[in-house]
């Protein structure tokens, strides 16, 4: 007998316990719930929810299927692959926000300088707010001497409407104010951040989240608050 023709009655006799199964490339064994052992030529669907095993033609063990999970195991596995590619999103956006901050900013002298050109546009539009706030008062006073006589009597309508309109303005630059004044807290914060964070990168750490906090973290952190040694509109 030839080497191939007994390599064929060797395979035929591996297939002979499998009943009216052919000799495939690959079997499927396991055990249903009901302790019946089950034989196919592909993935059984009385096991999805057992361990099946996927035999080689000469029956010995090519890889073990495990069990299909559930809806809510997949659910699980999903969110948990989800959560951990948003991870290493935010990981590579961070380092390559570090790499562009110590590339705009090789030392600390050239961040103090963006810092005082980002306030002083700031603080000009607080000079400005102040000033108009100044001058509405001014122009408000000879209003409210003309008031004065109408006292216990209603104003004339085009004096009303004057000072009405005068009120309004006052109250709209005051609002522009604040957010003038809130706007250098804001942005002494963020250098503030940018400045602790670079000291680290220019001492050597590595640029990234592994090393530093990112920028916005420590911005809520300052939130609300100015930095010290600093007024809202010097």
């Amino acid at each position: 007998m030839s080497n191939l023709r007994a390599a064929g009655v060797i395979a035929c006799s591996l297939c002979l316990p499998l009943g009216s199964l052919v000799c495939a490339a690959s079997i499927y064994q396991c055990v249903d719930a009901g302790g019946k052992r089950l034989t196919s030529d592909r993935p059984i669907p009385a096991c999805t929810d057992r361990e099946q095993r996927q035999l080689n033609p000469d029956g010995s063990t090519k890889r073990v299927i495990p069990p299909s999970m559930t809806s809510e195991e997949r659910s699980a596995v999903d969110s948990a692959e989800r959560t951990e590619h948003a991870k290493r999103v935010t990981k590579k956006d961070e380092l390559r926000r570090d790499r562009m901050l110590v590339s705009r900013f090789p030392n600390e002298a050239a961040h103090q300088a963006a810092r005082e050109a980002a306030l002083n546009d700031a603080r000009r539009a607080v000079r400005l707010s102040e000033s108009r706030i100044t001058t509405l008062a001014v122009e408000r006073q000879p209003l409210t001497d003309e008031s004065e006589f109408y006292v216990g009597r209603p104003l004339p309508p085009k004096l009303k409407q004057l000072l009405d309109a005068n009120d309004a303005a006052a109250d709209a630059q005051r609002s522009l104010l604040q957010n003038q004044q809130d706007e250098i807290v804001r942005i002494n914060a963020n250098f503030d951040a940018e400045l602790e964070r670079l000291k680290r990168i220019w001492a050597g750490a590595t640029a990234g989240p592994a090393s530093v906090l990112p920028v916005s973290t420590a911005t809520s952190v300052r939130a609300g608050a100015s930095a010290p040694g600093k007024t809202a509109s010097n």
